[in-house]
């Protein structure tokens, strides 16, 4: 990586890690342990890359408090490598010009003059900000980013390029939209006729999203059908995931991607769900619980870990991918059984 280098020193310092080796050694780029140069930080966070650590040719690695450092080698000693070597890494891009050159409100940007717009805002090229939107203190709304009438949106939040936050929805501090999110699109609801025609239900609720979320790219999530639909506290959802209308997805949850989450659907506090789960509609997913890849929710579910669909206690699923793996072993068994009772 090119652009500004920076010594052990100084990343010592800005990162808050005990140094051991050459204070002086320049820095100047990232890479993972196979890949990385003498001039190039890498970091250990699972010990079974501690033997890839023995050969890398990096210029530092960033450790935790337990791994012991190669005698000659230069590391960066922390409770949380992973952490320690995403601060280099932001360093550096910043150093290599990666931030936006667009700071401000840019002179394209169509903001109607009934909108509140804090302090520090920054708004980017071809934006739109309604009527009676609020944008507080500090928060960046990236190029061709449209928020809608009545919209409130926190301090220090972020929306990157091309997301959409319709009508009325509100968003909290420190919220992040990756980009193409849509918050308040219309909940999927229809009344159908005696002749099979489908008419729309007008959804006239809105979307909350608590402070600290953040929701990645291309992920949707509708508006109320009344009231609103809510992403609480903390809560990360990943790429491609969708969130109905009238859900309440709980604080610190989870919720990786391509997962959708139907109708009045609830979740507690910390539940995870990993990548393509499907939970139905009106069902509660109590404090703490886990669902594996693809795990299916047709039902509430206590506080556990579950897999499969229908979603069972992962134990029990477990036991059950045994035996079906043996299915062919089993079926011959039982053909031979047949065949011996038949001779009897």
């Amino acid at each position: 990586m090119g652009g500004k280098s920076y010594t052990l020193k100084e990343l010592a310092e800005r990162t808050a890690a005990t140094l051991i080796g050459d204070p002086s050694k320049i820095i100047s780029g990232i890479d993972s342990l196979e890949g990385a140069s003498e001039n190039d930080a890498s970091f250990l966070a699972n010990p079974r890359y501690r033997e890839a650590m023995k050969s890398t040719k990096a210029g530092v690695v960033c450790i935790d408090t337990e791994t012991e450092p190669q005698e000659g080698g230069c590391f960066l000693v922390s409770k949380d490598p992973s952490r320690t070597f995403q601060v280099i890494a932001e360093l550096l891009r910043i150093a290599q010009g990666q931030e936006t050159a667009f700071t401000g409100i840019h002179p394209t940007a169509v903001i109607d003059q009934s909108a509140t717009i804090g302090q520090r805002v920054s708004i980017g090229p071809y934006a739109v900000i309604d009527r009676k939107a609020v944008i507080g203190d500090g928060t960046v709304i990236g190029a061709h980013t449209f928020i809608g009438a009545g919209v409130e949106i926190g301090q220090e939040g972020h929306l990157y390029p091309s997301c959409t936050v319709r009508e009325g929805c509100r968003l909290g501090n420190r919220v992040i939209l990756q980009s193409g999110c849509v918050i308040g699109s219309c909940g999927f609801g229809y009344t159908t006729d005696a002749q099979g025609r489908h008419k729309k239900l007008e959804q006239l609720g809105i979307v909350v999203l608590e402070d600290d979320v953040e929701i990645g790219a291309n992920a949707t999530i509708d508006r109320a059908r009344f009231k609103q639909t809510i992403v609480r506290q903390g809560t990360k959802i990943d790429n491609l995931v969708q969130i109905a209308h009238n859900v309440d997805i709980g604080p610190h949850n989870i919720l990786a991607a391509q997962t959708g989450v139907a109708g009045s659907a609830k979740t507690g506090r910390h539940v995870m769900m990993g990548g393509q789960v499907g939970v139905l509609g009106h069902v509660v997913v109590e404090d703490g619980t886990l669902i594996a890849t693809r795990g299916g929710v047709s039902k509430s579910l206590k506080t556990g870990k579950y897999r499969g669909s229908p979603a069972i206690p992962i134990a029990e699923y477990n036991r059950q991918e045994v035996h079906i793996r043996r299915l062919e072993e089993y079926v011959k068994r039982l053909k031979a059984l047949e065949k011996k009772l038949a001779g009897m």
